[in-house]
């Protein structure tokens, strides 16, 4: 009795991918209160696909909504499997000096691991201002 609950327990131990190759690929997700865009590249940089809010939606509106990034993450990640990658690398970017990423960056991420995609790690790429021209508004600011 105790033989068959460890050949089952060393069955149930081995991973389902062993005789499978992993590609991994990168996905560049740019989010800012307008738009959602999501590009995914192999790790030599080679583009497979990239989808925006304009490509899924006619509404201008609806671009950065949560709901739509989902649907272009779903369809960047069918693309993404025709194409043989199973585990990616995410980067999500927002606009410069914004402190955090648009409406759509989580969804988008929670969407690509919902289709079966193995998610590495997620990077935050957003460039920081450091100095840069004078802003507008002069010495005792801008007055409304």
């Amino acid at each position: 009795m105790a033989e068959k609950k460890e050949k089952t327990e060393e069955r149930k131990g081995k991973k389902k991918t062993e005789g499978k190759k992993t590609r991994i690929g990168i996905v560049h997700i740019y989010t800012s209160f307008n738009n959602t865009i999501l590009h995914i590249t192999d790790m030599a940089g080679n583009s497979i696909a990239r989808v925006s809010g304009g490509m899924t939606t006619k509404h201008d509106r609806l671009k950065a909504n949560p709901t739509v990034a989902m649907f272009i993450a779903k369809e960047a990640a069918e693309k993404a499997k025709d194409a043989g990658i199973t585990s990616l690398y995410v980067r999500i970017k927002a606009k410069t000096g914004n402190p955090a990423p648009g409406p759509g960056a989580h969804a988008a991420v929670k969407s690509l691991s919902r289709e079966g995609l193995k998610i590495i790690s997620i990077a935050d790429t957003t460039k920081t201002p450091r100095g840069g021209p004078k802003k507008k508004g002069g010495r005792r600011g801008r007055r409304v």
